[in-house]
């Protein structure tokens, strides 16, 4: 069993979602927005900080899971995510959790099963494999859904390494 934080972030609101998982089933522990407001950029930088902190100490996640910067169509918003990437992640690793990146694409891949999949599907599939009563906002559904792709990223590894371990067994029989 492990809880996964995983985190969408932005430079107005930050989504975060965490989930347990047990083998291949997943439980909704809570999720919504870091909301920053107005305040100036090196501000909602230390909120996103301050806010994944908290997170961190309230949930106290095994894994940490974050969307990959992609590239924008604005050269100056592209930086700003990637700032806003960055406050997360120092807010991890500073409680020494490893930091776990995946591509939108991954996220959809995972929670839809397709790579292409638009925010309102993966929105629908979060309410529905979680079993929430309501569609989460959908920066907090992003977030579920990268916490989710983590769980599963992490249950094919382990797939694979009992495959690997049964053919070194086999062959050296």
């Amino acid at each position: 069993m492990s809880i996964i934080l995983g985190i969408d972030p932005g430079s107005r609101f930050t989504g975060y979602g965490v989930v347990r998982q047990q083998g291949q089933r997943f439980a909704y522990l809570g999720s919504g927005c870091i909301k920053l407001g107005d305040n100036d950029f090196p501000t909602r930088l230390k909120m996103i900080y301050q806010g994944v902190t908290q997170l961190i100490a309230q949930f106290n996640p095994d894994a940490f899971a974050i969307e990959q910067v992609f590239m924008a169509h604005n050269p100056d918003s592209a930086l700003k995510l990637g700032q806003a990437r960055g406050a997360a992640i120092v807010a991890a690793t500073m409680a020494e959790l490893g930091v776990h990146e995946y591509s939108a694409r991954q996220v959809k891949q995972a929670v839809v099963g397709k790579g292409s999949a638009e925010k309102a599907q993966v929105q629908h599939m979060v309410k529905h494999i979680l079993k929430l009563p309501a569609t989460p906002q959908a920066d907090a559904a992003d977030a579920l859904a990268i916490a989710m792709c983590h769980g599963h990223s992490q249950q094919n590894l382990i797939k694979l390494a009992g495959q690997a371990h049964k053919t070194v067994r086999g062959r050296l029989r």
